[in-house]
Order: structure tokens, then C-alpha cells, then sequence
């Protein structure tokens, strides 16, 4: 317009005039010009009735700074070439931005939205910020692209916020910010960090097929009508720390590297399901039943599986790593399919009610022979060991366990005493599931802690390492059954040498006639070996002696003469080997029983 035409035009403006400036270049001076003719002098700020702005082009920076949009805005399709200032402004009515581009910094800082509000599609180039802006209907920010730092802190959404297939370049912080309606953030992508730190979200919170391609921040959280949170996909770390979840069942489904749920607050049930996820767990309140299981497939979604791009190449394997359960009540808790080779479980309570399934895995001994704090090489047997084993024997000097966060600080972490009482609560767990043969891992890792724990008596140490020495805490079938071959053998050996005499005594019966009496007289000759050492090994004196020894194995005499030593060792052995044998027997029991 001439500037004749335009000063005309601006004469005829007056606070709350409605303007029709569709298609419109605006530039800064003109807008300048425009925001002073409508200024309300009672209150210094511009004020303006209807505005239609549609596919108007603002050619410099747009600062409508405390104005005051007291009918319909209409900007779509506009364009922003310059920063786009709209802070402390008030929007009576309904808002329209959709399609707009905004290719400077644009703030909307403190705005209130009276009405409903419509950002589908706006381009945001540079940095946004929504802080501490006021929602009080639904708002939607559907297909709406952030390429720039999107700061939506400390907002106010009363009504539902739509953010469906959003994208955010960069990072995006929605902090203290509350979801007062329904929270859409379906096929958002996220390629920057994501913070929802203190967040409320008074309904349902709805992240389906939502990509996080870093952390994901969701701490101190307040998830009041959650019912079902994911299935979402997380990159990086997905943090849930000092999180609430008030409702009566919850489920969360996600795949993601990591995810933290220390202090977190379920009031209610929960069922998280994970897949590839590192867990920490740590001091969580569990409401009700809860489980924790790994996801075997994909998850579904509309219109397909759950991508996961990008997650196998930084996660050990799509199974879930359990890492601690420290402060956690686990007499609800079941766990399904997870990882439990690093879990911590020292510092958990109720134990003994815990739910492991089959699909669980613990750490083991390390295989091969190594040395045991310098002394004499040994081999450790299979069986499930806790990583509080691993790291307190690698502490003490063992090789070959796995080390662990407090290495190097003596009397940092849990000790023998700590873990007996661990091990003996998973063990009645086990027992109560009706899973023996794990169960006798779990003895056998509690009578180790025992024996190694020296604040109990010196004799009940010693009686456990003997316990230990001949049959693993009669867990241990094979060393049962070598201790007693050997003793049979040892014993076989002793009778050829020392029990078994020359021959077998003839009885001699002798007999006297006195007044019509016939009176005899029967006596056997005490055994003797006279034998030369030599000659006391044969094959007869060996089927003998293995007569005797078979026959100590079952508790019973063999009825051979035996010399006095013969006598003594035939005891021994009827003591002896039959513990052995009934170790060795109870060891295979407690691999077979249900």
C-alpha cells in the first residue's frame, strides 16, 4: 500500500478493531505501527478483536508482546522469516497456528490459550519455548516439527494435548508441566534428550510407537489415570526415578537400553515388560502384584511392530538385565525371563516370596581350574551364584570372579554373613515353587557363606568344610561316590594287609565221660596273620576282603574272621561308607525331585 493508504488505514484501527490481513507482507515497522494503533491506553497493551493473518508473510521479527486477541487468531499457513515474539499474550478465543512456519526463535512464554488452540503442522526452525503458558482446552501440536531446543516447562494443559507424530530435532523439556486431559504423544519422534521431570499427568498418557532416540527423562513423574504407558522404543536411558503411578494396574511396555525405576511408586499392580533394558529397581514401592517380564518378540502396534532400529547395535542382547533389587518389598514381585547374572539382591525384603521363573539366569563360578587366594589350583562345580558372590571373592583375592563396583575397599559391600541370609531366602522361594534342584544351588551358596563366615565358631567352620570335602554339602553326587570308592578301595587294601588272617580257624571240640556224663567242648582259635607282607596280597585274600567291604557299604557283617585291626576297620567302614553312600544318594534326589 502507499504510505498514504496505509497511515489511512491505520487511522481507522482502534483497541479491539478486528483485522483482516490475509496474504499479507508485514514487516517489523508496519507490525510496530499496527500493535500502536490498537494499543488500549489504559493499559499500554495492544488489544485486537478477530485477526485473520492467514498465509500473511512477516518479512522481519513479529513481536506481539502482551497483546491481547479478544476474538479468533488466525495465522495458518503464515510465515515468520524473523524471531516470533507472542510473550505474556492473550488469546480470548480459539488460536489457529496450523502450518505456520516459524524460521526464528519463537516464544510463547506465559500465553494463556483460552480456547481451543491448533499448532497441526507448524514448522518450528529454531528454538521454541512454551514456558509457562496456560491451556485451558484442548490444544494439538499434531505433525507439528521442532527443529530447534523446544522448552514446554511449567505449562498448563486443562485439556487434552495432542502431540501425535510430533517431531523434535533436538531437545525437548516438559518439565513441571501439567497434563490436566489426555496426553498424546503417539509416533512422536524424539531424536534429542526428552525431559518430563515432575510432570503431571492427571489422565491417560499415551506414548504408542513413540521413538526416543536418547534419554528419556521421566523422573519424579505423577502418572494419575495411567493405565497403559507404550509400547515406546528408547535408545538411551528411559528414567523413571521418584516416579508415582496412582492407579490400580498399570502396564508399561517398552524397548530401550536402559531403564531406572529407583524410589518409583506403584500404588497399585504393575507389568512392565522390556526388551534389551538394563533395570535398576532400587528402593521401588510395589503396591500389589507386580512382575517384570522380557519381551520374547517385537511388540505390536498399529500397523505393525514396534521399530527398533538402532537398539541391537548398542544393547548386550534383546533380554532383560535385572541389576538390583536394593530397598525393594519383593513379596509380590515375579520375574519372568530376566537376566539376573548382576542383580544385587542384598538389602531386599521378603525374598523368601519372591517368584523367579525357569527362564531366569544366574552368574556362575568361572570355569577351569584356578587359584584360590595363592593356594593349591581347583575347579568350581556348576551351579547359580549371586554377583554379590562374584564381587566379595574377587574382593577377598579368588580368580576368575567377576569384580564389582566397591573393589579395592575392604569392608565395602556385602560379606559372607549378608549373603547366607540372601542365599537361604531365595533357596525357601525356590522350595516354595516347588523347584528343588534350584533350590539345592542356592544351599549349597548359603552352607559356602557359612563356612567362610568368621564370625561363627571355629568348629562349626571346620565341621562344614569337612561337610563340604566329602560331598558338597551332600549336593555333590560324583565327590561322594570318589570318597567312597577310594574308601572301599582303602578299606580292601587294610584287610588284605592287617584284617584278614592265615586261614580260616578250624573249631576243635573236645569232651570228658565222668559218672554217665558225656561233656564237649567246642573252641575256635583267635585268628592270626602270620602271613609275610608279601604273600598277604592275593586274589583270594582280595575276594575276601571285598566280601567284607561290599557288605560294610549296606550296614551289614560279612561273617568272615577277622583279626582285632580286621575287626576295627570293618567298623570304620560300616560308619563310614555308608554315609558316604547316602551323600551321594540325597545329591542325586535333590537334582531329580519336583
Amino acid at each position: 500500500m502507499p504510505d498514504a493508504d496505509r497511515t489511512a488505514y491505520l487511522a481507522t484501527l482502534a483497541p479491539g478493531s478486528n483485522l483482516d490481513l490475509r496474504g499479507t507482507t508485514i514487516s517489523e515497522a508496519h507490525l510496530r505501527a499496527l500493535l500502536l494503533a490498537c494499543t488500549d491506553p489504559s493499559t499500554g497493551h495492544p488489544r485486537f478483536g478477530g485477526a485473520v493473518f492467514q498465509s500473511a508473510v512477516f518479512s522481519g521479527g513479529a513481536h506481539f508482546e502482551s497483546a491481547i486477541f479478544s476474538g479468533d487468531a488466525h495465522f495458518e499457513f503464515a510465515t515468520f522469516n524473523g524471531d516470533a515474539n507472542f510473550r505474556s499474550v492473550v488469546f480470548d478465543k480459539s488460536a489457529w497456528f496450523g502450518s505456520v512456519i516459524f524460521h526464528g526463535d519463537t516464544s510463547f512464554e506465559s500465553v494463556t490459550f483460552s480456547s481451543i488452540t491448533w499448532f497441526e503442522f507448524a514448522n518450528f526452525d529454531r528454538e521454541v519455548t512454551f514456558r509457562a503458558a496456560a491451556f485451558s482446552k484442548d490444544v494439538s501440536f499434531k505433525w507439528a516439527a521442532f527443529r530447534g531446543d523446544s522448552w514446554l516447562e511449567r505449562i498448563n494443559f486443562n485439556g487434552d494435548a495432542n502431540f501425535r507424530s510430533a517431531i523434535f530435532d533436538k531437545s525437548a523439556w516438559f518439565e513441571y508441566t501439567t497434563f490436566g486431559g489426555n496426553a498424546n504423544f503417539r509416533s512422536a519422534v524424539f531424536s534429542g534428550d526428552v525431559g518430563y521431570r515432575s510432570a503431571t499427568f492427571g489422565k491417560g498418557a499415551w506414548f504408542e510407537s513413540a521413538i526416543f532416540s536418547r534419554d528419556a527423562g521421566f523422573e519424579s513423574a505423577e502418572f494419575d489415570g495411567l493405565q497403559h504407558l507404550g509400547p515406546l522404543m528408547c535408545m538411551g536411558r528411559a528414567g523413571f526415578d521418584e516416579a508415582r503411578f496412582a492407579g490400580p494396574q498399570v502396564t508399561i511396555e517398552m524397548a530401550a537400553r536402559e531403564a531406572s525405576f529407583d524410589r518409583v511408586t506403584f500404588a497399585g499392580s504393575v507389568v512392565v515388560r522390556l526388551r534389551y533394558a538394563n533395570v535398576q529397581l532400587t528402593h521401588a514401592t510395589l503396591g500389589g502384584p507386580s512382575a517384570i517380564q522380557a519381551w520374547p518378540m517385537p511388540f505390536l502396534v498399529s500397523g505393525g511392530q514396534l521399530p527398533e532400529v538402532g537398539l541391537p547395535g548398542i544393547a548386550h542382547s534383546m533380554g532383560v538385565r535385572l541389576l538390583s533389587l536394593d530397598g525393594v518389598d519383593t513379596a509380590q514381585l515375579v520375574l519372568e525371563d530376566v537376566d539376573l547374572t548382576q542383580c544385587h539382591f542384598t538389602g531386599a525384603f521378603h525374598l523368601d516370596q519372591i517368584q523367579i521363573g525357569f527362564g531366569c539366569a544366574f552368574a556362575g563360578p568361572p570355569s577351569g581350574w584356578r587359584r584360590r587366594s595363592g593356594r593349591l589350583p581347583v575347579r568350581c562345580s556348576a551351579r547359580k551364584a549371586l554377583a554379590e558372590e562374584h564381587h566379595w571373592r574377587a574382593q577377598v583375592g579368588d580368580s576368575g570372579w567377576r569384580q564389582g563396583p566397591y573393589h579395592g575397599l575392604p569392608g565395602v559391600g556385602a560379606g559372607p554373613e549378608d549373603l547366607a541370609g540372601v542365599y537361604q531366602r531365595l533357596r525357601k522361594a525356590f522350595e516354595e515353587a516347588g523347584n528343588e534342584p534350584d533350590a539345592a544351588d542356592f544351599y549349597y551358596g548359603e552352607m559356602e557363606m557359612r563356612r567362610h563366615d568368621r564370625s561363627r565358631p571355629r568348629a562349626e567352620r571346620r565341621l562344614l568344610w569337612l561337610y563340604w570335602l566329602a560331598s558338597g554339602y551332600g549336593l555333590r553326587a560324583s565327590r561322594a561316590l570318589s570318597w567312597l570308592v577310594a574308601a572301599m578301595g582303602v578299606t580292601l587294601l587294610a584287610m588284605m594287609l592287617l584284617g584278614l588272617p592265615n586261614d580260616s580257624p578250624n573249631p576243635e571240640t573236645t569232651g570228658t565221660y565222668t559218672a554217665g556224663t558225656v561233656k564237649t567242648v567246642t573252641k575256635t582259635p583267635d585268628p592270626s596273620l602270620t602271613l609275610p607282607w608279601r604273600k598277604r596280597v592275593s586274589v583270594d585274600r582280595a575276594e575276601k576282603g571285598a566280601l567284607v567291604v561290599v557288605n560294610s557299604v549296606v550296614f551289614r557283617s560279612s561273617g568272615q574272621n577277622l583279626t582285632l585291626p580286621g575287626t576295627v576297620i570293618e567298623m570304620a567302614s560300616r560308619i563310614g561308607e555308608p554315609v558316604l553312600l547316602g551323600l551321594a544318594a540325597l545329591a542325586v534326589r535333590s537334582r531329580v525331585k519336583r
